[in-house]
């Protein structure tokens, strides 16, 4: 109707400042000055921080449940949901296996830790104890029971991811099943759905203060003047993580019809949060919602982002086979060919086991290095320091990782639609958390 201001056109026509991903940068540069010139009062900021991340935290698992046993429930094959999951591993595993084969072949070839000349002896094995106590835990078999939770309620209270999913996928195929007789539960659970994301993105208005505590702690506590030590090392994950996303996933994308640069575009907003609080999950409900506007099939993106989060850590393989490798140099330990390979396989299967861990990169790479003990388990320590630095570069390609196996699975299912990606990659879809101002016509 002529004259009817569309929610897209009030949008387009807010200010700059008022957009999310502005306000998040803006927090991001605020808290590093905070940290820099104070550091006892960025270190201070850290429970704003904290306190964002748990409000995320807190309906993670509700958006996954719904989620997931919605797009399930209204499959009229279930089937699909079986070729959905197997098309996804699939994908997870080859672009994981490559990712890992990427950051043993860069370390190989630039070397960030040769010429440190370390001296084994001088390591002190309690600073990383924490984490290698943890990695007793992924053992394969406490794995798979880990996934299947003591109760419903304990899976959802714990915040778990495999187990609500684990759940999800059962009482959604078990709601599609029950037939006409669980329509009224389904159009309840697509309410509740629609109440939840609308409680994300209340939420996530307060996103620029959490990421201002979250980055001002970071740098009043480590201090920029950290990496400085390890540069060679975070230089080349950075700049093997970009390349990955940008080449790797780039030339994924453009073989299934997409450009990276516009899905980065896309998710800018997010991409900023995961960037202040160093968590690829503050992030997880807002990835949701936005995949399934940029055309992504529901049940696709119930499926694929939750596990992805699990098993699809594309920027953390990258991390844990370039940085064994860098304490190896570091500690003048040469590793040889068939030691390297049994690294990567090792590094494949804890990788996995490290599933909802919280800081599993370090976990991970702490479990990869108990089991090929040429490298001592100790040199960990060399890199404790910057490791916060680099979670952030891991969150990021993790991050990204997902956003574009959703896209290409959902492509394979034949359930992406076209019109709805270009809208949104080019810029036509309104931003998550972003509510056209009043006056503004509904969808």
């Amino acid at each position: 109707m002529a004259g009817t201001v569309t929610a897209v056109d009030a949008f387009a026509k807010r200010p700059l400042w008022t957009q999310l991903y502005v306000q998040v940068l803006a927090a991001i540069v605020l808290g590093a000055l905070v940290g820099y010139f104070a550091p006892q009062t960025g270190e201070a900021m850290k429970p704003l921080g904290d306190a964002f991340i748990k409000l995320v935290k807190m309906v993670i698992a509700p958006v996954i449940f719904l989620t997931v046993v919605t797009g399930i429930a209204g499959m009229r094959d279930l089937g699909k949901a079986g070729g959905v999951a197997v098309k996804a591993f699939i994908y997870f595993f080859v672009v994981s296996t490559f990712a890992l084969i990427l950051g043993l072949t860069v370390a190989n070839v630039v070397k960030p830790g040769a010429g440190m000349h370390i001296d084994p002896a001088s390591l002190d094995p309690s600073k990383v104890q924490e984490f290698t106590a943890k990695a007793h835990d992924l053992s394969p078999v406490g794995f798979l029971l880990e996934i299947i939770p003591n109760s419903v309620v304990g899976a959802f209270a714990e915040g778990n991811i495999l187990q609500v999913l684990f759940f999800a996928i059962s009482f959604g195929i078990a709601l599609a099943m029950v037939g006409e007789r669980g329509a009224p539960a389904l159009r309840v659970l697509e309410s509740l759905g629609q109440a939840v994301f609308r409680l994300v993105s209340i939420f996530m208005r307060a996103a620029p203060i959490g990421a201002f505590g979250a980055f001002a702690f970071t740098v009043g506590k480590y201090g920029i003047g950290s990496i400085a030590s390890l540069a060679a090392l975070v230089a080349t994950f950075y700049a093997t993580s970009i390349g990955f996303v940008l080449l790797v996933l780039g030339f994924i994308g453009w073989l299934n019809g997409f450009s990276i640069f516009k899905l980065i575009r896309y998710l800018k907003a997010e991409l900023l949060l995961v960037l202040g609080t160093a968590s690829s999950e503050a992030a997880l409900p807002s990835l949701l919602e936005k995949l399934e506007r940029a055309g992504a099939g529901k049940e696709v993106v119930g499926l694929v982002v939750p596990t992805g989060y699990s098993f699809n850590l594309d920027g953390t393989n990258i991390y844990m086979t370039l940085a064994a490798l860098f304490i190896a140099q570091a500690l003048g330990i040469e590793l040889t060919l068939m030691q390297q390979l049994l690294l990567l396989s090792v590094a494949m299967a804890s990788s996995k086991g490290a599933a909802g861990v919280t800081g599993a990169g370090f976990i991970t790479l702490a479990a990869t290095l108990q089991v090929v003990d040429t490298v001592p388990v100790a040199g960990m320590a060399l890199i404790l320091g910057v490791d916060r630095f680099m979670s952030e570069c891991r969150a990021l390609t993790n991050f990204m990782g997902n956003a574009v196996a959703t896209l290409v699975v959902s492509r394979w299912e034949g359930s992406l639609d076209r019109v709805a990606l270009a809208a949104a990659l080019n810029g036509e879809s309104e931003e998550l958390a972003e509510p056209a101002p009043a006056g503004a016509a509904a969808d």
